[in-house]
């Protein structure tokens, strides 16, 4: 395994936790990394001085050298400029809509974390100081590309940057540079780890990194939606939901294609959940011990989607366990957790990173019509949707939080219930 997808990796673990930090944490790391450059800022200048000869010796521009050159006045202004940003409200975890869909039933839309970003810029050391501090700030990982003509200058910034961000507690991998030109062209293939690419450079290199990456740079493939039942559930309305979820109309793309069925529920509850699903018609697929006990096939894959009378059923130690499983193999549609227990529940939803997270309430609820919207074109698992100068509210996408008690889809297609629609005021 090369070193980039190594840290890549790191990158996208991190970015989980980043997503769930609080304001203070966030802060405390970013008066920490200011205070640690303005301790380190000889040794900084030094490495400056060594590009800056450099760049006499190579003959580039005046331009280039003036945005090369970090000085005191380019530390005190970028280390104004992240005291400046711990002053402003945190982008994450804003409350942008809210709904009751019908009695009982709500819906949220939140900002969060877009996750890991990888952002190639231009010759200014500064820029990469700026660029850390944004992506720490809106909870997401960062690996980054400076201008090779700056690395000396780059690799100290980044060394104290990161450095300062692990002792004031942020995850390992938070931040990576890539040093190496080769690097890049790896780094554009690897859309397993990285969420967006932002590239800062002519528009003949933003055309190149476009025409050579399936990221995002500055849509919807499948559905392969995942509910995990957690062992503090509501039996009955879990079987409930369940039933639901997979079988209100299986050939959609928001029909719960996995159960993740948490292993200390015991199997009087396991044994009752799929026979419920087969006496509903549906076909039972599982891990090695769902097939041992139950005689089924095995999951064809964990990232399948069947749009069928078919599912598959995966037991699980804890949700921890069913948070990494579905953000390692989902597909970032819709996601739900079965429990009685609202802390974990709320952790659940701001872990997994899928447009849409519901709780004790169907996955078939992530529609344009049901979230009242009038209709929709499409559900977009793409965190495409900057425009404009992207500052911290740029770096945020959001999700819909839908919180239930029992609701199942089929009363209202059935005309038992009805849908309110009701808007609060944010």
């Amino acid at each position: 395994m090369s070193e980039i997808i190594i840290h890549a990796e790191s990158a996208k673990k991190a970015s989980r936790i980043l997503a769930c930090l609080d304001s203070d944490k966030k802060n405390s790391a970013l008066l920490l990394i200011a205070t640690r450059l303005l301790e380190n800022k000889e040794s900084i200048f030094e490495a400056n001085k060594k590009d800056l000869q450099k760049a006499e010796e190579d003959n580039l521009p005046d331009p280039v050298k003036k945005r090369l050159k970090f000085d005191e006045t380019k530390l005190d202004d970028v280390v104004g400029g992240i005291k400046s940003l711990i002053g402003l409200e945190d982008p994450v975890n804003k409350v942008l809509l809210h709904t009751e869909l019908a009695d009982g039933l709500e819906l949220y839309r939140v900002t969060c974390s877009i996750g890991v970003l990888g952002i190639i810029f231009e010759s200014r050391p500064d820029a990469l100081v700026q660029i850390a501090s944004l992506a720490l700030k809106s909870g997401n990982g960062v690996i980054l590309k400076g201008g090779s003509e700056a690395s000396n200058t780059n690799t100290i910034l980044a060394s104290v940057i990161y450095d300062a961000g692990i002792e004031a507690g942020l995850p390992e991998g938070w931040l990576y540079l890539i040093k190496a030109r080769s690097e890049v062209t790896e780094m554009l293939s690897l859309n397993q780890y990285i969420d967006l690419i932002i590239p800062r450079g002519s528009n003949e290199f933003v055309q190149y990194i476009m025409k050579n990456t399936t990221i995002a740079v500055l849509g919807h493939a499948d559905g392969v939606c995942s509910t995990y039942i957690d062992d503090e559930a509501d039996e009955d309305l879990a079987i409930k939901v369940a039933v639901d979820a997979k079988t209100q109309y299986v050939s959609v793309c928001n029909a719960t294609e996995k159960f993740l069925v948490n292993r200390n529920l015991g199997f009087d509850f396991i044994d009752r959940l799929i026979n419920t699903l087969k006496e509903n018609h549906v076909e039972i697929f599982g891990d090695d011990e769902i097939c041992a006990r139950y005689g089924c096939e095995k999951a064809p894959e964990w990232h399948h989607e069947y749009l069928d009378y078919k599912v598959t059923v995966k037991l699980v130690d804890n949700m921890e366990e069913a948070v990494d499983h579905i953000n390692t193999y989902g597909s970032g549609h819709t996601e739900s957790i079965i429990t009685k227990n609202l802390e974990k529940a709320e952790k659940f939803m701001a872990s997994v990173d899928s447009g849409n997270v519901m709780h004790n309430c169907s996955t078939r609820f992530s529609d344009g019509f049901r979230y009242g919207f009038g209709a929709e074109v499409g559900v977009s698992t793409s965190k495409l949707h900057a425009r404009g100068p992207v500052g911290l509210e740029g770096l945020v996408s959001y999700k819909y939080k839908v919180y239930g008690h029992g609701d199942i889809v089929k009363d209202f297609a059935e005309k038992k219930r009805q849908f309110t629609h009701k808007k609060f005021d944010i």
